[in-house]
């Protein structure tokens, strides 16, 4: 008994010496684990992802440098860790900068603070233009004209338009399909949507780095994805060596898809009222590179 009584106190005594968690203890260990969760999700996936697995090794080294008191190797650590967080601060700006694009994309600061106050003025997609987009995009599937489509959403694309020819035109399946004809001027490269007018055509888009997308997909299909990584455009593409209609969004991509499919997804997200639906909705869309409905 009197160990146990003596077993009982010393339990008590260290919850006594414990320090009292607060309300804003929580709100932070919270937020923290928030932050590590996004960074987690953001680094799986690209190529910082194999430099977190080498960062891990070093720690683990460090923690057994200390442990059994390896001076030198500590010494080595002290003197370079300065220089390591600015040589990888250099190495990996893009998906810094990526990182800072997709902070700026979440909904709660959208929610809070709105930029896109005149977006609301222009005209939008409605069901007409919609199927107008997906009948072009299925008449040169069937012909095997090769295109590429990319449907603005709330972040615009004006530094991707300047790259490419003026067009302001009204949107029309015979003029989306005149523009990516073969051998005419403005075939080659890619054609924006903003709203109800394709803004311009022949337009230079970021090439995706995914290393995990299909080698037998070329360079219309990475440029696609690659848009989709740093925006929130919708992005279809036609393969112009099987006429198979791909969509992409938020860097995931989605091949094979159908008519009824395709048009069913741009009704949801551009007639639903929050930008939410939409994301849920497409969140479950297959990863990079698979192949569905074929």
């Amino acid at each position: 008994m009197t160990s146990i009584k003596d077993l009982l106190e010393a339990i008590y005594e260290f919850m006594y010496q414990l320090p009292t968690i607060k309300v804003k203890d929580l709100i932070e260990v919270f937020i923290i684990a928030f932050v590590i969760y996004e960074l987690m999700l953001w680094v799986r996936g690209t190529r910082a992802w194999t430099l977190f697995k080498g960062i891990i090794v070093l720690g683990m080294v460090s923690a057994i440098a200390t442990i059994f008191e390896l001076n030198t190797i500590l010494w080595i650590f002290s003197k370079t860790i300065n220089v390591g967080i600015i040589a990888l601060i250099i190495v990996f700006q893009p998906e810094l900068r990526r990182a800072l694009e997709q902070l700026g994309r979440k909904n709660f600061l959208n929610s809070i603070i709105s930029f896109d106050d005149n977006r609301d003025k222009e005209g939008g997609l409605d069901e007409t233009i919609i199927s107008e987009i997906v009948k072009a995009v299925f008449e040169m599937s069937s012909a095997k004209t090769g295109a590429l489509i990319v449907i603005e959403q709330k972040e615009r694309l004006d530094e991707y338009e300047k790259t490419g020819i003026k067009i302001g035109a009204y949107v029309t399946k015979q003029i989306l399909m005149n523009i990516f004809e073969h051998n005419t001027p403005l075939h080659d490269g890619a054609v924006i949507i903003r709203g109800n007018r394709i803004e311009a055509a022949t337009c230079y888009l970021p090439l995706s780095d995914n290393k995990s997308l299909s080698k037998e997909l070329g360079t219309r299909h990475r440029a696609g994805l690659g848009i989709s990584e740093v925006s929130d455009a919708i992005v279809i593409i036609v393969s112009e060596e099987n006429g198979k209609v791909s969509a992409a969004l938020g860097g995931n991509l989605v091949r094979g898809v159908e008519a009824e499919y395709l048009k069913n997804k741009l009704l949801h997200l551009y007639l639903n009222s929050t930008e939410k639906k939409a994301f849920k909705l497409w969140k479950g869309w297959p990863k990079v590179g698979r192949k569905d409905n074929e």
